[in-house]
């Protein structure tokens, strides 16, 4: 044996009976420290003092995007769930619509409360008609669960491809709760992440049923109104028949914060550009935003980006009675 063999012999022998050593007083084996979870962030809760707006509202307005958060001791969280959130319950919910003058409305039931929609069913259930909803769905629900949904005021389920809210998921899974949904007369509602529309038109445009875009398609107002982004969700709303755009979300694509007016010519511009295929709403209690809007200020904007009482007659009333149904 030579003097490099030797060493190393003697080194391993004296690293065994370290840990024989080790082993007999007791010591557990070093491991890695566990990742510590992920904390869920909170987000911040609405503005408690909706002004009154100057703009009054048509009879039978419809706010088409709103949500119930809790309360979570009824209406549970869910475990895997993207953000931590106030309860934002029905009464504070009718107390908004109340103040700025809505009588319509579609609850979108978020991603905070999973696919339980008895915060939504239960809504509508106390609305005397007034109320539609939104559901979020997979592919485990069984044609009895998604009978009961829509004979619950379900008339639409929701598919966010957002980072933060989960990501794309599995598009397989995605085509088969489509063409469910389609068979009871259900339209898609569809949340993009900012200048994506073009990746998923061409899906879009081969679906069965119509389909919604959230939030103007979260534009983003400084890039303007020749961002590539926003001119193809023109494109696609101009020559897709089944496609509806939200005008909704300004103060998510503001990029000048407060009164949010920069936003508001890509929302005339989709007005414009299929009139009968635009629907409008608050996105009450405004989850995730970075400024916190008042509600009645939002309401303020219909006419900057609307002035004509004919165009406001079809985003607040006649649209979303044609496409929610509603008597």
């Amino acid at each position: 044996m030579n003097r490099r063999e030797c060493l190393h012999l003697l080194s391993g022998l004296a690293g065994a009976a370290l840990a024989s050593e080790a082993r007999a007083q007791g010591a557990e084996p070093k491991t890695e420290p566990k990742a510590e979870p992920k904390a869920i962030p909170t987000i911040t809760p609405p503005d408690p003092n909706p002004k009154v707006p100057s703009f009054k509202l048509p009879p039978t307005s419809c706010d088409t995007h709103t949500h119930i958060f809790g309360p979570a001791s009824r209406y549970p969280f869910a475990e895997k769930r993207p953000y931590n959130t106030a309860d934002a319950p029905l009464e504070a919910f009718r107390s908004v619509h109340e103040k700025i003058g809505v009588e319509r409305c579609v609850i979108v039931n978020a991603t905070v409360h999973g696919t339980d929609n008895r915060v939504v069913t239960d809504a509508i259930a106390q609305s005397e008609g007034a109320y539609k909803g939104i559901a979020n769905v997979d592919d485990e629900m069984t044609e009895k669960e998604l009978a009961a949904l829509d004979k619950g005021g379900i008339c639409g389920c929701r598919f966010a491809f957002l980072k933060r809210l989960g990501g794309v998921g599995d598009m397989a899974k995605f085509q088969r709760i489509v063409h469910r949904v389609a068979e009871l007369g259900w339209h898609i509602d569809v949340y993009f992440e900012p200048g994506t529309i073009a990746e998923f038109a061409s899906i879009l445009t081969a679906l069965p049923t119509p389909y919604v875009i959230d939030h103007m398609g979260t534009v983003q107002a400084r890039k303007g109104l020749d961002d590539p982004g926003f001119t193809a969700l023109l494109d696609l709303q101009k020559k897709d028949e089944k496609c509806w755009v939200k005008i909704t979300g300004l103060e998510r694509a503001s990029a000048a914060g407060k009164p949010f007016h920069d936003a508001v010519p890509f929302a005339k511009a989709l007005i414009d550009n299929a009139p009968d295929r635009v629907i409008w709403g608050t996105d009450w209690p405004h989850p995730n935003v970075k400024i916190m809007p008042n509600d009645g200020e939002i309401v303020d904007l219909i006419p900057l980006f609307a002035p004509e009482a004919r165009v406001q007659q079809k985003l607040l009333v006649d649209n979303p009675a044609r496409l929610f149904k509603f008597t």
